[in-house]
């Protein structure tokens, strides 16, 4: 035991520039610790510990003097607090207080998201300011500029809280929130792809204790939130930039190498080197350093820093961004590591590729000839969103119109687990669903209900209730647009019913009306799925389990049709009466229907007939 004397010596000293993670928990599952310190010639002291249970295991320095890494075994640790001190075997030249944090109740059996939710996707910069007091802040390089189109505008924290009601009564139960931490840099900074802190929320943002809150408000709501986190790149702002803790921390080159973006040659079994490793370890922008995931030290940070966010703010969820970009064994043990602390936790991936064998390359249980498993149980559909933006435009053909539904479902079997896929018409990075469709309402309708009908995951990007638009190639800030009604003298309030116009309040109620359906029946979360070859334009496909039969028809055509529901007897044979939900009509299923042009219809079957109105 160190003296009275001791620590009160210890206490007046200053402590190291920093410490991260900046507390930890005792009675993790993973009992060992990593602790980075920074701080001028820090490795040239001793490290000295005393606390019940906290042993050191190992003091690692690197070829920066100014950082050394502390492993602590923490098997027999008790929570508390504690000191760290620096010493040069005489004083103590440096020394920080340290604690050990009581994990909550059932901490590791949090449930994340799965089949049985419906995403949002928004922008916090773009979504709404509920606290104009931190538009600018002393310190952040960029300021809010309303008037710019790739600025920052004010949305924050409190403005998603303030607007959570909206949100659920739009049938959504989960969140997907796009980065939140410091992205202290010159310019761009609004969208959060670069980080400058691994441990801060941005300011402008809010604070780590709005978070948690937004996390606890966003369950009250029947909300779960997904975390959008980066390991492929951070900021080149970023606090270790100037003073890297070793060479080898980023991918460096002898001039600027950007990425090719050319992901094939990371599944390709006849890859060229050069083709893989500009690939892999090229920087995604000149703002945008390519971490080296193969350093050991800070492949532990970025593992520990999602363990700390999961631990400290409860979220439900990690969206991993640009999954295949970091090295894919790294991945993995990231990925297998979160699972074995929080089995029932879920991360999706961004593989943002077209082709649905690369992508099942990436999911959890893929057989791969490599013996590869990312270990991470879901995707994102980018596949399906290729065929959901073509499938409404085109002509009918043969690989064309809503054919193209039915071929990239039908190559489901590549995937370990089509139902853990996330299916999407748009997101923050490619051009609306509403532009790429030509500004037609009713092909929203169509695309919309397919999404939140067919297998996996749906999920919606903000602003598509309400119509909004923007091309890709026009720059990304322009398809990131403000939330009307989310900005104090906005002249419109979009968040309200009489603030969206007719149009708008049509889409939202057929969003509203299909979602809380959707949470309602387990068959639209993981029924099976059987689906026909479409004839004359018009997708016919079903969901059922030994409960529930839902029948959606998808007549994608200019004008009215007739369907013929003896085609479909397999699944029809034993029902009398289908019901529109979207509707209240009724179908009688012996009997041809005509479905109008450009509609969707999602019918459960009735084996008797109800008091319903007939059509």
């Amino acid at each position: 035991m160190i003296s009275l004397g001791c620590l009160g010596a210890a206490v007046s000293q200053s402590a190291p520039q920093r410490i991260e993670p900046p507390f930890w928990w005792a009675g993790m599952t993973h009992s060992e610790l990593q602790l980075m310190v920074f701080e001028k010639d820090i490795a040239n002291l001793r490290v000295r510990i005393n606390h019940p249970g906290v042993v050191v295991k190992e003091v690692v320095s690197v070829e920066n003097p100014d950082y050394v890494f502390i492993y602590l075994d923490l098997s027999n640790a008790v929570p508390g607090s504690f000191r760290i001190d620096f010493t040069d075997g005489r004083r103590v030249r440096y020394s920080s207080p340290y604690e050990l944090r009581e994990r909550e109740d059932n901490s590791g059996n949090r449930q994340g998201f799965d089949a049985s939710d419906a995403i949002y996707l928004l922008m916090p910069d773009r979504f709404a300011n509920g606290n104009s007091a931190n538009d600018n802040v002393p310190g952040m390089l960029e300021k809010a500029n309303l008037n710019d189109p790739d600025g920052r505008h004010g949305g924050d924290i409190q403005g998603i809280i303030n607007n959570l009601e909206y949100i659920a009564d739009l049938g959504f139960t989960a969140l997907w929130v796009n980065p939140l931490l410091e992205n202290n840099q010159p310019r761009y900074s609004y969208h959060g792809y670069a980080i400058t802190d691994f441990y801060r929320v941005d300011p402008r943002f809010g604070t780590n204790e709005d978070y948690v809150r937004l996390v606890r408000e966003a369950e009250s709501h029947g909300l779960k939130v997904i975390k959008d986190m980066i390991f492929n790149h951070c900021g080149h702002k970023h606090w270790w930039m100037e003073n890297l803790p070793a060479s080898d921390w980023i991918n460096q080159w002898p001039e600027f190498t950007r990425t090719s973006y050319r992901m094939t040659t990371l599944v390709d079994p006849h890859f060229a080197q050069a083709d893989y490793d500009v690939m892999l370890k090229g920087w995604f922008d000149t703002n945008m350093p390519d971490l080296n995931q193969n350093n050991r030290l800070l492949a532990t940070y970025l593992i520990q820093n999602s363990v700390w966010w999961i631990e400290f703010s409860g979220i439900h969820g990690i969206r991993m961004d640009t999954q295949p970009f970091a090295e894919r064994n790294f991945m993995a043990d990231w990925a297998r590591h979160i699972a074995t602390e929080y089995p029932g936790f879920r991360i999706v991936g961004e593989a943002w590729m077209g082709i649905p064998a690369m992508v099942s390359y990436y999911q959890a249980g893929k057989k791969n000839d490599d013996g590869y498993d990312s270990h991470i149980p879901s995707l994102f559909d980018f596949p399906l969103y290729d065929a959901v933006r073509d499938a409404f435009n085109e002509e009918p053909g043969w690989n064309q119109g809503v054919m193209r539904l039915y071929n990239m479902i039908a190559q489901d079997y590549l995937y370990p687990d089509p139902y853990n896929l996330v299916v999407f018409p748009d997101n923050h990075d490619i051009t609306r669903i509403f532009t790429s469709l030509g500004e037609d309402v009713d092909k929203l309708r169509m695309a919309l209900t397919f999404i939140f009908t067919t297998r996996g995951i749906p999920m919606m990007y903000y602003g598509t209730e309400l119509l909004m638009t923007g091309y890709e190639h026009h720059g990304h800030g322009l398809k990131r647009k403000r939330f009307p009604g989310g900005w104090p003298g906005d002249d419109v309030n979009a968040f309200q019913r009489q603030g969206r116009s007719w149009e708008q309040n049509i889409l939202t109620d057929h969003i509203s009306k299909l979602l809380n359906y959707r949470q309602m029946q387990p068959v639209l979360h993981y029924g099976r799925l059987k689906h026909f070859v479409p004839h004359d334009n018009i997708y016919v496909y079903f969901r059922y389990d030994d409960e529930t039969t839902i029948m959606v028809v998808i007549n994608s055509n200019d004008e009215e049709k007739i369907v013929e529901p003896a085609r479909f007897a397999e699944m029809t044979s034993g029902f009398h009466v289908a019901r529109d939900i979207l509707t209240g009509i009724g179908f009688e299923v012996h009997r041809n229907w005509v479905v109008p042009a450009k509609t969707a219809l999602v019918m459960e079957l009735k084996r008797s007939f109800m008091p319903i109105y007939l059509e």
